[in-house]
């Protein structure tokens, strides 16, 4: 195997978005490939034809391209930028199990006339009673090899069987597993051993036709080309199967290393379930305060039946989980790297936080302490395995918003204020309708200073979105920085409209050194500042007052100060 080229692959069912955890393994994979001058390659294990979907295997798609995870080997995808990605350069695809039944159904063959696999014909009733006999029994069930099966020939009785499979009865085909020790070496973990006898008679294809996972894995490895196999740790206990099917197929054992876990800061698993934690803890809070199940589910609109489900902890359903964020204002975890996307991570960041979850490039930085930022060309130089650890690791949010906020400050105005555009493009639309393209760049300007994430800036945008006519000013702020001390605030609020009024061009520079003016007059800019922003804002914060009135365009300014003052003097 050393002298192989080196193909790393990563593997994803297309169930659902692209879990954090996904992307740890096939950034490692990509960067393995590439520091080693190999390939890497994107396979989608769709063989679940019930929970598989085209959607979520091109929703991982653009996820891994958004975090500029490319694969050279895969399914084509076209980028915005008009570059595809992906592409059968090798000649190994179709990179959907789902196209590649016939390859297995001859390796299934394979197996069955060498006496290494066969058909079982029990029903799935009849193996449940089995289990539940075995359970009864206080023993670990397993599947009782039919005695007139010998290990390594296809005798007339396997013969029989296959005869009856060929001819159509119902049927799964189970895996004669080996007698002897089975040795995983692992360039993580090291020499793992299975002991004699304790695999069981596995089954390697499903009763609808399509093989399990063990086997399709196994068989697009060894045709694939795959090197190197790095994923989970989870995974170590399938790979005495799928090393048991190598031996038995006369295929090539890749290299393997099985990376550490990624758990959460009180070392729970990180999994999408936790979306459904924070989202029954809130509504368990709000009946505890009173709130019936019947209103909640009214409130939902969802059956009451669902919804005392969901308390009882009897489903984790992710649409129960959005429907109650969506109602009670909850904010859910980010788990799948589309909740990242839309919460307004650069990629940038992501991959340099992913890249130390189970790594450590082993580096000082230049004062001194261990080198923790670093970009994917610093990832492909200098990945390697050995520095992959064995500890599960701690996905610490904190630290990760801290990476992105040193990543959008360190961002060009102008990269900012594009990239900060592009993203509300997808997810604050109604904020690019609302700035004109022209004055976006002092949109950009005002919020980048409060921008942890690029939605914080649209949070921080969001006075641009009020209607001039209809929005709230905040009462308590109104009484103290217009009312108090005689209406103080109203005499300088009416000052700085007449002002404003002839400012020209109405630019931040003219608007700064109106404003300067002022408040060299007038004892100070807070004095003059708060009552501009309770008119602007309805509330006393706002971004910096000069961007601020600039982007609302001067029309827009009085017309709301002049509502102020009028609301504000009855």
């Amino acid at each position: 195997m050393s002298a192989s080229p080196v193909v790393t692959r990563f593997a994803p069912s297309p169930t659902g978005h692209l879990h954090v955890g996904g992307a740890r393994s096939a950034l490692f994979c990509w960067a393995y490939a590439k520091n080693q001058g190999g390939r890497f390659m994107l396979r989608i294990e769709d063989t679940d034809a019930a929970r598989s979907s085209d959607d979520s295997a091109r929703g991982i798609m653009e996820d891994l391209a958004w975090l500029g995870i490319e694969w050279d080997d895969g399914p084509v995808l076209s980028l915005a930028d008009g570059r595809t990605v992906g592409g059968d350069a090798r000649g190994v695809g179709p990179y959907f199990q789902a196209r590649r039944v016939s390859l297995y159904n001859r390796c299934a063959e394979q197996l069955v006339k060498a006496g290494r696999a066969y058909p079982a014909f029990e029903t799935p009733e009849v193996i449940d009673a089995q289990r539940r006999e075995a359970v009864a029994a206080k023993k670990t069930y397993r599947y009782p090899r039919p005695e007139e099966i010998e290990p390594g020939r296809f005798n007339d009785a396997l013969k029989a069987r296959w005869d009856r499979a060929l001819a159509g009865e119902s049927h799964v085909l189970r895996f004669v597993a080996p007698a002897h020790e089975i040795i995983v070496q692992d360039r993580v973990l090291g020499a793992v051993k299975i002991a004699a006898g304790e695999l069981d008679d596995f089954v390697i294809r499903k009763a609808d036709g399509f093989p399990t996972y063990h086997f399709a894995v196994v068989v697009d490895d060894e045709t694939m080309g795959v090197s190197h196999v790095m994923r989970a740790q989870e995974h170590l206990a399938n790979t005495p199967r799928h090393v048991a099917l190598q031996q038995a197929l006369g295929f090539r054992t890749p290299i393997y290393a099985h990376m550490p876990l990624i758990m959460n800061m009180d070392n729970s698993k990180m999994s999408k379930r936790d979306k459904a934690k924070a989202a029954r803890a809130k509504l368990q809070e709000r009946v505890s305060k009173g709130l019936t199940p019947a209103a909640a589910a009214a409130a939902l609109e969802l059956p009451e039946s669902e919804v005392a489900s969901f308390l009882a902890k009897d489903n984790d359903s992710l649409a129960v989980a959005e429907r109650i964020a969506r109602v009670y204002d909850v904010t859910l975890p980010e788990i799948e790297v589309c909740d990242f996307r839309a919460a307004g991570y650069l990629p940038e960041a992501m991959c340099n936080f992913l890249g130390l979850l189970g790594w450590n490039p082993g580096m000082k930085s230049p004062d001194g302490k261990d080198l923790e930022k670093f970009d994917l060309a610093f990832l492909r130089q200098h990945f390697s395995i050995e520095r992959i650890g064995r500890t599960n690791s701690k996905f610490d949010r904190l630290k990760l918003l801290a990476f992105n906020a040193d990543a959008i400050a360190a961002l060009p105005d102008a990269e900012f204020a594009a990239r900060w555009r592009h993203w509300c493009e997808e997810f604050e639309p109604a904020l690019v309708r609302a700035v004109p393209t022209d004055r976006w760049p002092w949109l950009a300007r005002a919020v980048k200073a409060r921008a942890r994430t690029l939605r914080d800036g649209a949070k921080a945008a969001a006075f641009a979105l009020l209607d001039d006519a209809s929005y709230t000013l905040d009462q308590g702020a109104v009484a103290k920085h217009l009312q108090s001390a005689g209406g103080a605030g109203l005499r300088l609020l009416a000052d700085a409209r007449a002002r404003l009024a002839a400012a020209e061009p109405f630019e931040p520079e003219v608007l700064h050194g109106v404003l300067e003016q002022m408040a060299q007059q007038n004892g100070g800019m807070g004095l003059v500042a708060q009552p501009i922003r309770v008119a602007i804002a309805g509330v006393a914060v706002s971004p910096p007052l000069p961007e601020s009135l600039a982007v609302l365009g001067k029309a827009r300014v009085l017309a709301r100060i002049d509502r102020c003052i009028g609301l504000a003097s009855t």
